[in-house]
């Protein structure tokens, strides 16, 4: 307790520093302006966890982008989801694997530590912690008898760390909301989302999914109190607008939704989102993007989101905050031009560095995706860039 009333304390005077009470302009009136590289740094796409089980035996021999499987260990890969340690290192979670139940059983769901430098442009794997179950709070059957969790049993795609240290992460596969100790062991069942099926819930017993595939809970937000978690779907529910997608309200002192939910839409319903913070009481953050990469990607976005609906269409006002295709890098960072471009199918994780610096992560997909270069694997890279503007955001969004 006693670190986390200094780590407030310093987030609440680096914020104040950084944002004076009267902001010098209204975030939410216009677009901000194009962003700028301050940094960069990549881990290489073959990097696997040492002394880890093999992999990838289930998604053909290959060669995925030069690559052949399957893998003699436990890729680092698929980050979806961030948790800044506030020592330089973040915790970066990998998704269920290869792309679904079928091809996933033997990639371990795992929080992996990394410290990218952006001096050297390398990133460093720390270690991390596999997703478990020991105390048998799944009611369902699990891939394996260890109770080890693996991509078969649950697409992990979205992380927050509560003020207690244990860790909330949304799942698409339910959708879930799944509660984890510091170390990774399960605490309680797996907590469903009323009205709200995909074709991979394991209760639909023939039932029709209320959701798409893999449009689960992509993005998760804790609120700055610390006392509600936010998830947002990837999908348009059935019978809901095409495009829209609910953004709900599960308080953790009750232990259940509130029934409260808000919308966020979609610029095109054939884009996706990607992942969502909070910036404070109102506003979000949160990527929106297509599902081009390189020369096909289009739309990469990140956009700010406000719940208040000032404009009374019944849908969350949005604001662009950053252009991920169009990015100012004067300095040429990472050996780029002078428009930086982050080109990937997915990209799935921002985190809030101070009032005007986000970091911003790819899921490389390993070995699908490659969309930097063509015909080689992406490797997971990791940015910070400058908007153009301050955010003027609740210092409780910085910890």
């Amino acid at each position: 307790m006693k670190r986390l009333l200094i780590m407030l304390s310093a987030a609440a005077l680096t914020v104040g520093l950084a944002s004076p009470a009267v902001a010098d302009r209204d975030a939410t009136d216009t677009a901000f302006g194009q962003a700028t590289l301050t940094g960069f740094a990549s881990l290489p796409a073959e990097t696997f966890v040492p002394n880890s089980e093999p992999s990838g035996s289930a998604i053909g021999a290959g060669p995925f982008n030069g690559i052949a499987a399957p893998f003699a260990g436990q890729p680092v890969q698929g980050f979806s989801g961030i948790v800044n340690r506030h020592d330089g290192s973040y915790d970066v979670l990998s998704d269920n694997g290869f792309g679904g139940k079928a091809n996933s059983a033997d990639f371990l769901l795992r929080v992996h530590r990394v410290k990218p430098d952006t001096r050297t442009g390398k990133v460093a794997v720390l270690g991390g912690f596999n997703l478990s179950d020991p105390h048998h709070r799944v009611p369902f059957p699990l891939t394996r008898a260890d109770r080890v969790l693996t991509g078969a049993d649950f697409d992990v795609e979205s992380i927050v760390r509560s003020y207690d240290g244990t860790y909330w992460m949304g799942d698409e596969f339910g959708p879930f909301l799944l509660h984890f100790s510091p170390t990774g062991r399960l605490l309680e069942a797996p907590i469903a989302l009323d009205g709200v099926q995909a074709p991979e819930n394991p209760y639909l017993n023939g039932g029709q999914p209320t959701l798409g595939g893999s449009k689960g809970f992509e993005g998760m937000v804790r609120s700055v109190d610390g006392r509600h978690l936010y998830p947002l779907l990837e999908g348009t529910v059935t019978g809901d607008t095409p495009g829209d997608l609910r953004f709900s309200d599960f308080d953790l002192r009750a232990g259940k939704y509130t029934g409260k939910r808000w919308t966020y839409r979609l610029e095109s319903p054939s884009n996706a989102i990607g992942d969502a913070i909070a910036v404070d009481r109102h506003r979000f953050l949160v990527i929106e993007r297509d599902g081009g990469q390189g020369d096909d990607a289009k739309f990469k976005r990140i956009y700010l989101a406000d719940t208040r609906d000032r404009n009374g269409d019944g849908v969350m006002d949005k604001t662009l905050v950053a252009d991920l295709l169009n990015i100012a890098n004067p300095k040429g960072l990472g050996g780029f031009g002078e428009t930086f471009r982050f080109p990937f199918t997915t990209i799935e994780d921002v985190v809030l560095l101070d009032d005007r610096t986000l970091a911003v992560l790819n899921d490389n997909n390993f070995p699908f995706s490659s969309g930097r270069t063509p015909g080689k694997a992406d490797n997971n890279e990791f940015i910070t860039i400058r908007i153009a503007h301050r955010l003027n955001a609740d210092w409780r969004a910085f910890v």
